[in-house]
């Protein structure tokens, strides 16, 4: 599975952004995806998670209630809704195929990032 994420950019707090994740490989709908994070000096960190039928999904503590993870099979892409953003939001997002769960190591597949910057 080869993935780009897309869709980053520089937003207001407390605006929006919608990030997508491009998936070629016929494993995609057979995949779990992640979408984790990484902000300067700070490691990668799990940001939400759904199953390959999108039935279940998992998020951070941080996140819940203003991020809303999707996946649409038939067009190879998963998305991350972000609402309610908040400066500490700030961080290259990653969306990567694999196993589902909140391990990093459980998801062998990594898109590029995309960067997430929000102002005060």
């Amino acid at each position: 599975v080869q993935l780009q994420a897309s869709g980053g950019g520089l937003v207001q707090a407390g605006g929006s952004l919608r990030l997508s994740c491009a998936a070629s490989g016929r494993t995609f709908s057979s995949s779990a995806l992640g979408w984790f994070r990484q902000a300067p000096g700070r490691e990668r960190e799990f940001v939400a998670a759904i199953t390959w039928t999108g039935g279940t999904t998992d998020y951070a503590a941080f996140v819940k209630g203003r991020f809303t993870i999707s996946r649409d099979n038939a067009k190879n892409t998963a998305y991350l809704q972000m609402n309610s953003l908040k400066p500490e939001d700030t961080a290259v997002y990653y969306c990567a195929a694999g196993r589902y769960g909140l391990a990093i190591g459980q998801y062998p597949y990594w898109g590029q990032g995309t960067q997430v910057t929000v102002s005060s």
